[in-house]
């Protein structure tokens, strides 16, 4: 099936959805190739351990989170970039509130049908 956006995704009109555990998501962009989504997160919230066929490609935005990828940790603060290949294993804790931009190729068909995702934890 063809998915496409719209051109221009202007943000300040959109809603936050609410994903819970103290995060938040605005799609950005998408076709059947590629995906770009803003990702907002409390502190303390969690992005749980978790595998995807897509490769991912995230830029944080603002501030602070402790990565994990094929147990790997890292610090990635605003500025940072993070690429994940498809089907390793990773996960996040947001140490200082902050937003993330996450692309996925190819799209996120679960993201769009409202099936996923379902690995986002509690706040500590």
């Amino acid at each position: 099936m063809e998915r496409n956006s719209k051109k221009y995704i202007l943000t300040d009109n959109m809603d936050w959805e609410e994903l819970g555990g103290g995060v938040s998501r605005k799609m950005l962009g998408y076709d059947n190739q590629i995906m770009m989504v803003l990702v907002m997160f409390e502190k303390g919230a969690l992005g749980s351990p978790h595998s995807h066929f897509h490769t991912q490609a995230t830029y944080c935005v603002s501030g602070k989170f402790e990565f994990e990828i094929d147990g790997v940790k890292q610090i990635v603060k605003g500025g940072d970039g993070v690429y994940i290949e498809p089907n390793l294993l990773h996960s996040a804790v947001c140490l200082e509130e902050g937003m993330l931009i996450d692309t996925f190729s190819p799209v996120r068909e679960d993201f769009l049908s409202g099936t996923g995702p379902s690995y986002f934890g509690d706040k500590d």
